[in-house]
């Protein structure tokens, strides 16, 4: 998992396989990806309402639980409209 190296102190997202959808900024992570965020939120979907962020704080991810680390474009989250977007909720990874 070296290649999270460069994510380190970084804000990114992370997809959990139960369809959560986490923002933080990358503080660690070990050899079974397991992940330590600072600063977090859940970015909470829905068709009816706009999107709901939940602060989180301090928050770790267990490595069994990511699917998908990725570094987020500060511009860009700054540019959206949270209140304008409705989306279907990510459903739970089916193995």
């Amino acid at each position: 998992m070296s290649s999270l190296q460069g994510y380190i102190d970084k804000r990114v997202l992370v997809i959990t396989a139960d369809g959560r959808t986490i923002l933080g900024d990358l503080k660690g992570f070990d050899q079974t990806t397991n992940v330590i965020l600072s600063d977090s939120i859940e970015r909470v979907y829905s068709l009816e309402e706009p999107v709901e962020e939940v602060p989180l704080g301090l928050f770790v991810v267990r490595g069994d639980n990511v699917t998908l680390v990725g570094e987020l474009d500060g511009e860009r989250e700054r540019e959206m409209d949270l209140s304008t977007i409705r989306a279907e909720p990510i459903s739970e990874l089916k193995i």
